[in-house]
């Protein structure tokens, strides 16, 4: 129990920073900003910070496997591939014109998506939290309990009081609002001046410097023999940012008069697909290693070179594309109109 609530709590102020910067992009108007902001965010805790922590502990527990809660790691892989479905019939349902009312059903397909999976994220810390908290308890804690009588380090001394550390956490949470906006607004120009595109700004470097603090708490847990944070810290966080984060985002965009969707555009939509699917194979079987971090380290490379050579389409060329794509739709219900217009003559060349 008290590990699933750490890895919770780790995870949640760990993503302040994401929710922050997203809540002050969307007040500027930067919906794509957001939207591949929390997508980085996702990215960079399920390749490179799961990775960093299963490379680093199998380093120094190299002489023992390292185990942790399948349970748990299937239920949140399960929980991704909700949030990866969502996140999906927006975009098939943009790039095959298929909507019923053009330009409105995939707003409104995504708000109500967006409301489905805050339930599910609710029902979710309740099955975590409150429900079925047996199937919660470390492996790596039982066989202690087995081999040690129950001699273990896992209680150790807490270093500052609740209070101290809730004192803290007010305070580097308005810290992080008031630069959060600064760095909104240094986004653009740091694309300008470095000649980077804004989506490897937004997916790559961001999330680096905000999931910094669950990058080394991540690791720490793990050459601590403790998996089960780390995979609190990582996957939970990532589940967190795709099940709560995006769709909250969407909610206030909708409070805020913004039309922020789930439509992350078909690249990035099939990264974070490919990227949940390769993870998922990697947890399934309860174990870790370095080579197994060392892998998931060099598949965060992959996607960090596909970002930096990928051009985000502007809004100006998205709306041109998607015109050229529906003209032959256009052309037939037009034509049909005005072939029934007495008072229209065509004239063929």
């Amino acid at each position: 129990m008290e590990f699933a609530v750490g890895g919770l709590l780790n995870a949640t102020f760990g993503n302040a920073t994401e929710l922050i910067i997203s809540i002050y992009a969307l007040k500027s108007g930067m919906i794509r900003v957001v939207q591949l902001s929390l997508l980085g965010s996702i990215l960079s805790n399920m390749l490179l910070v799961l990775g960093c922590a299963f490379f680093c502990g199998g380093l120094i527990c190299c002489k023992k496997e390292q185990v942790f809660n399948k349970a748990s790691a299937v239920v949140n892989s399960g929980l991704l591939l909700m949030a990866v479905m969502g996140l999906v019939f927006p975009a098939v349902l943009h790039y095959t014109h298929t909507e019923v009312h053009f330009g409105k059903s995939e707003l409104a397909l995504s708000r109500f998506s967006s409301c489905i999976m805050l339930v599910a994220y609710g029902a979710y810390l309740f099955f975590q939290l409150r429900g079925q908290t047996e199937l919660y308890v470390p492996l790596s804690e039982t066989g202690n309990d087995a081999d040690h009588g129950g001699n273990h380090d896992d209680n150790e001394a807490p270093e500052i009081s609740k209070w101290e550390s809730l004192i803290w956490l007010a305070i580097m949470t308005a810290w992080i609002s008031i630069l959060s906006q600064y760095v909104v607004d240094a986004i653009e120009g740091a694309s300008a001046s470095w000649n980077i595109p804004i989506s490897f700004i937004s997916v790559i470097l961001l999330p680096i410097v905000g999931n910094a603090a669950e990058h080394a708490s991540a690791i720490m847990f793990a050459m601590k023999d403790k998996l089960d944070i780390s995979l609190g810290v990582a996957i939970g966080s990532s589940t967190q940012i795709s099940m709560f984060g995006i769709p909250f985002c969407v909610v206030i965009g909708w409070i805020m008069g913004r039309p922020m969707d789930l439509n992350f555009q078909l690249f990035e939509t099939a990264t974070l697909f490919i990227t949940v699917i390769v993870v998922a194979f990697f947890l399934q079987e309860g174990t870790s290693n370095y080579f197994k971090g060392l892998m998931l380290i060099l598949c965060y490379l992959i996607v960090a070179a596909s970002f930096f050579v990928h051009e985000d389409p502007t809004p100006v060329q998205t709306k041109l594309l998607s015109m050229t794509s529906s003209f032959g739709k256009f052309q037939c219900s037009t034509l049909l109109q005005l072939t029934n217009n007495p008072y229209v003559t065509f004239i063929y060349d």
